[in-house]
């Protein structure tokens, strides 16, 4: 008789696969609507970097720069330096999925400039949830072999491991508030017609969308520490 470690093939593999397919599939339905997008200008001719200027000014957020980064959707809004960060098929471009991308990252900037709670909470706990996405599963593996399923030491691996949770789950609020803030400032600042908006908002959605696959995917990965460390199973 010996103890079934979860270096073997077991069925829970199951939920990793499952996790995997749902963000491949998000991953591949962003890149598809954003280069869908990409394609459609925008009427009044702003770029990406003109937009994000504009809607920082707008909102009252001060001392927020914006500025150019290598690659592809690697779009991200910088609170430690205070920086929107555009990637290239963003920065200069005048199509509505670049407009809509600039504007969801300096929602971001919005909601640090006024305390957006959930942002916060995000940002407290990201030290830990980035610990415990890199050490949840080794901890859980050392305290098998060293306790046996249900030891403390495989507790604390799966709370270390609930925290990466948690930050996945934390992130839904501020991406989808982030979107709303962009939409309603591209709509009611003209930015953007009605029709043009409808590209933007799938866009955005369909990014919003990856995030929803990222929580789904640690879940699952969670369910299955539970199942495999916290049940003690063993098989002859």
């Amino acid at each position: 008789m010996h103890y079934y470690y979860p270096f073997y093939y077991d069925s829970t593999y199951i939920l990793i696969i499952i996790g995997f397919i749902i963000s491949m599939a998000a991953s591949a339905h962003v890149k598809s609507v954003f280069n869908r997008y990409a394609r459609v200008g925008s009427q009044l001719r702003l770029t990406g970097a003109q937009v994000a200027e504009r809607m920082l000014a707008a909102n009252g957020v001060a001392g927020v720069r914006v500025q150019p980064v290598r690659g592809s959707l690697t779009d991200n809004y910088n609170p430690m330096n205070k920086t929107v960060n555009l990637s290239e098929s963003v920065y200069a471009s005048t199509s509505i999925a670049a407009l809509g991308v600039a504007a969801h990252e300096c929602g971001h900037a919005m909601q640090h400039n006024v305390g957006y709670i959930p942002l916060s909470l995000r940002s407290a706990i990201l030290p830990v949830a980035n610990f415990g996405s890199r050490l949840g599963i080794p901890v859980c593996i050392v305290g098998m072999l060293i306790g046996g399923a249900g030891s403390t030491i495989v507790k604390i691996g799966i709370l270390l491991f609930v925290f990466a949770v948690l930050f996945q789950l934390v992130t839904l609020p501020v991406e989808f508030n982030a979107s709303r803030r962009a939409l309603t400032w591209l709509e009611e600042g003209g930015i953007l017609t009605p029709e043009e908006l409808k590209g933007t908002r799938a866009v955005l959605m369909a990014a919003a969308m990856t995030y929803v696959a990222a929580a789904s995917a640690s879940i699952l990965q969670l369910l299955r520490l539970v199942l495999i460390f916290g049940g003690g199973r063993r098989r002859d």
